[in-house]
C-alpha cells in the first residue's frame, strides 16, 4: 500500500482549529491573542500557509499550551511533504 504523502499545511491547519475549538476561541479571539490577524489565521487553518517559530510561540501563548502541542500532529499522522521557500 502506498503511503499518503501532505503537505504540513494540510495537517497542521485542521489540528490548529481544533485546538482553537476545544478552548471555545473563535478565529478573530485568536489572531487578537496572538497579535496576529483574522486572515492570517484563516490562512493557517485551511493549511494555504505554516507558520514560523516565532508564530507558532504566539499560537501556543494564545491557546494557553505548549509548542509540542501544536506540533505533535507531525509525528501520528502520515509522511509530510515540507514546502520548499522555492515552491
Amino acid at each position: 500500500m502506498k503511503e499518503e504523502i501532505r503537505r504540513e499545511g494540510e495537517i497542521f491547519g485542521p489540528h490548529l482549529r481544533a485546538l482553537r475549538l476545544a478552548r471555545g476561541l473563535t478565529q478573530t479571539d485568536l489572531a487578537d491573542r496572538s497579535r496576529s490577524n483574522l486572515q492570517f489565521i484563516s490562512k493557517l487553518e485551511r493549511g494555504t500557509t505554516t507558520p514560523t517559530l516565532g508564530m507558532l510561540l504566539r499560537l501556543a501563548e494564545a491557546l494557553d499550551c505548549r509548542v509540542a502541542e501544536l506540533v505533535d500532529v507531525f509525528d501520528r499522522g502520515p509522511r509530510v511533504l515540507a514546502k520548499s521557500r522555492k515552491d
